[in-house]
């Protein structure tokens, strides 16, 4: 049996440090990379990734090592890390221990990426107000990228296995490098002026900033902006965002899920359609079994089996609102008479009739315009008439005496007989 050396986890880590420890070059080794999952810890230990187009790597810079001023680290920053390479024996991973760190020359892309994302947020071009609906059922869509690469492939298969009923213009473009911002706005505008287009999906994979650069272009975004068409900007992977993802309407978080915001499944609209369509049967056979029970509620009904009880029942209503009425003007003749009768009491108690029938006569002048209440009004000969009950008389004043006590005694004793 051949000897073989057994070793714990632990032990092999802690061999495999060791043997980092010993090359010179990952003694004191820089990295250029763009941080990436930074992570200001409580401790004030700072840990992220270093970040390219193919790998990664871990990296924790201890609070102890950094002397001075500490400039502002955030993810996105293109960075020349410099520290040393060791094994992390607990997790069995190595890491980068920096000791110092500089900013790359892509560092100075990250810096108008900044100003340019605030000079157009004050501009008010990332504003809800501005973004356009996506489109329910786009007929067809624009896909403004390379031809080439794999974002024009996730796109074009996702919506084709969402519906492929949806037709594709695909408008290639260079994504990156001189003059690909003009390229994708001129690809903007030019299907901006279709008028067979409901859609733009725009993007590519994902990049160092670098590479993404044509994506944070002023033009691009402007671009956009001024689309009529609604814009899906569909740049790099989900960690990736550029200036077009903030103007854009709707932002995807990688190429295929562009396919999947700008179409829904055919199997779901189906599906729906069809929920539709039995909601609108049962909605249908509800409706007409309810007019069916109230029509046999109708056949039914008393009215139509005995007519002529209709019949008598209004007739009857009628003769009661006879009666009413009858009733209504009798008791309004009757008031009327009472009042009536009322009123000539009144009048016969004040007319001077009356008086006239007591005996008494009134004196006018003798042409029957003025009564006559005063000795005062009298002159001797003056022709003057009595109005009595039952007619008038003519006659001449021979004399008028102011002896109205002779006379009040006269008519008291003619009175009482004496």
């Amino acid at each position: 049996m051949i000897n073989r050396v057994v070793l714990t986890v632990h032990q092999l880590n802690d061999y495999v440090r060791v043997l980092l420890a010993r090359d010179p070059l990952l003694q004191k080794v820089s990295v250029r990379g763009e941080i990436s999952n930074f992570k200001h810890h409580s401790s004030g230990h700072m840990y992220f990734s270093l970040k390219d187009e193919q790998a990664r790597i871990q990296c924790v810079w201890f609070k102890q090592k950094r002397t001075g001023a500490v400039f502002p680290v955030k993810d996105g920053m293109q960075m020349i890390a410099t520290g040393n390479v060791s094994l992390y024996t607990r997790d069995g991973q190595y890491q980068l221990y920096v000791e110092d760190m500089e900013h790359d020359g892509q560092g100075d892309l990250h810096l108008k990426f900044e100003e340019l994302k605030k000079k157009l947020r004050e501009e008010g071009l990332f504003n809800d107000e501005y973004k356009k609906p996506l489109p329910l059922l786009p007929k067809k869509i624009a896909v403004i990228t390379s031809h080439t690469g794999a974002a024009v492939r996730d796109i074009i298969r996702v919506i084709t296995q969402r519906n492929p009923y949806v037709s594709l213009l695909v408008i290639p473009v260079a994504v990156q490098g001189q003059n690909a911002a003009e390229q994708i706005a001129r690809a903007i505008e030019y299907a901006n002026t279709r008028n067979d287009l409901d859609l733009i999906i725009t993007g590519r994979g994902g990049g160092s900033i670098e590479e993404l650069w044509a994506f944070n272009e002023e033009i691009t975004a402007r671009t956009i902006f001024r689309s009529h068409l609604p814009v899906i900007s569909a740049v790099g992977h989900e960690t990736d965002f550029t200036i077009a993802d903030f103007v854009a309407d709707v932002r995807a978080s990688t190429p295929s899920n562009a396919g999947e915001l700008a179409v829904p499944e055919s199997i779901n609209l189906l599906s729906m359609v069809k929920g539709m369509q039995k909601s609108l049967l049962n909605a249908m056979d509800f409706n007409i079994n309810r007019k069916h029970h109230s029509l046999e509620l109708l056949v039914n009904h008393y009215v139509f089996q005995t007519p002529r009880l209709l019949v008598d029942q209004h007739s009857q209503y009628l003769d009661l609102l006879i009666q009413r009425m009858n009733y209504a003007v009798e008791s309004h003749y009757k008031h009327a008479r009472e009042h009536m009768s009322q009123l000539v009491s009144t009048l016969q108690a004040l007319s001077p009739l009356n008086v006239l029938a007591r005996g008494y006569a009134i004196p006018f002048n003798e042409g029957l315009t003025k009564p006559i209440r005063s000795i005062h009004q009298l002159t001797p000969k003056q022709r003057i008439r009595l109005l009595l009950q039952d007619g008038q008389a003519v006659c001449t004043v021979d004399e008028a005496d102011d002896a109205s006590h002779y006379a009040e005694d006269n008519i008291r004793r003619k009175s009482y007989g004496k």
